[in-house]
């Protein structure tokens, strides 16, 4: 019984895959907003101060962002049909596995205890864009035809 449950949570981390961040990084979650009969996109970029239920399949993350002098802060299931998708922003070494102090601090202050990390090639896959690709087709090509 208890593989059965193992191997049930696998499956359902599978299904919802998002790309790996660790609490300090900044992320941008799309959210579906309903509005009357009408569906929209709605972007919510901030600091991910909580992970919780790390081994589950259903793992909260707490993104918070200061919006005109007022912090806000998204507690969101990362296996939700509210989220489209996350954007990874950038990478910040944190050290701490909860950063609830930061509700305390101020930006200055946090600009100083949350540090910016260079990020390793493959760690984290950004999508490419049309023109990232193009130039990659085209060096490529180019290669192909000196090498010939």
């Amino acid at each position: 019984m208890h593989q059965k449950l193992i191997a049930f949570n696998q499956k359902q981390r599978e299904i919802a895959q998002s790309p790996e961040f660790q609490v300090g990084d900044v992320i941008k979650i799309y959210r579906k907003i309903k509005e009357g009969g009408k569906e929209r996109i709605q972007a919510f970029q901030g600091t991910i101060i909580a992970i919780k239920g790390g081994q589950s399949a259903s793992r909260t993350v707490t993104v918070r962002k200061i919006s005109f002098g007022v912090g806000v802060e998204l507690v969101m299931p990362l296996a939700s049909p509210q989220i489209d998708h996350i954007e990874f922003v950038k990478r910040t070494r944190a050290r701490r596995s909860k950063l609830y102090f930061v509700r305390t601090k101020s930006v200055k202050v946090l600009r100083k205890k949350l540090k910016e990390v260079a990020i390793k090639a493959g760690l984290i896959s950004a999508p490419t864009t049309t023109e990232e690709q193009a130039t990659e087709e085209t060096v490529v090509e180019n290669v192909e035809k000196s090498e010939a």
